[in-house]
């Protein structure tokens, strides 16, 4: 994933487990994972969308705030750590990498919510520095092999809690259809997508990776409806 460093960015911040982390990127991954996780319990709650857009209707606070904090804690959380994959990837082999939001498109996300339709691409990890094809196609795969990983860590308490109902069988069923999404989508061979990156870099290792990722979302929509 190609990028750069702009010049004037606050370089100020901290550190986590050896990554630097800029005010502007905190910033960025703090607003991004805050407007993923308010877009995704406007879906999933129609009675808040209509609350929001002045229509009367059967609502409360608890289950708005229950449907927020499995959307944080699952497609947040699930966003958060595929990019902070590419990162680490990319940092491992001496890039400068940073994580920018897109604020216009974290905005469409929203909008799009709350008439029941959401497309997000909240932002991305930008790098810059001399780079192979190689390189490059391992920092892509990064994302999608972290939300592969994250699925098989909800699958354990999903299969556990099949049915049941509340809490942690939402977190569960929703953690493992996000991440399932999140990789199946992101290995997809078009625009700017992971999957591009991967096959310019190996066939093999692309479809491997792809193949399973793409029917695992496909099955993901079906099994763990919306």
């Amino acid at each position: 994933m190609g990028g750069y460093q702009p010049r004037n960015a606050d370089t100020r911040g901290g550190a986590v487990m050896g990554l630097s982390f800029s005010r502007q990127e905190l910033r960025d991954l703090l607003v991004a994972w805050l407007a993923l996780g308010l877009a995704f319990t406007l879906l999933l709650q129609p009675q808040f969308r209509s609350a929001l857009l002045g229509r009367v209707g059967d609502l409360t606070l608890a289950s708005v705030i229950s449907t927020l904090v499995v959307s944080l804690l699952t497609v947040g959380v699930g966003f958060l750590l595929h990019e902070l994959a590419h990162k680490v990837v990319a940092v491992r082999f001496g890039q400068v990498a940073a994580f920018r939001a897109d604020y216009r498109m974290l905005g469409f996300a929203i909008v799009g919510a709350l008439v029941g339709f959401l497309f997000a691409a909240p932002g991305a990890v930008v790098h810059r520095g001399r780079i192979s094809a190689k390189e490059n196609g391992l920092i892509a795969l990064a994302g999608p092999v972290t939300n592969l990983l994250l699925a098989l860590v909800f699958l354990v308490p999903f299969l556990l809690l099949v049915g049941t109902d509340g809490f942690l069988t939402d977190l569960a069923s929703r953690g493992l259809q996000i991440n399932l999404l999140l990789a199946g989508f992101n290995m997809l061979p078009f625009g700017p997508l992971d999957g591009r990156k991967v096959r310019a870099w190996s066939n093999v290792v692309f479809f491997v990776v792809a193949v399973p990722s793409i029917l695992l979302a496909f099955a993901a929509l079906f099994l763990v409806p919306f």
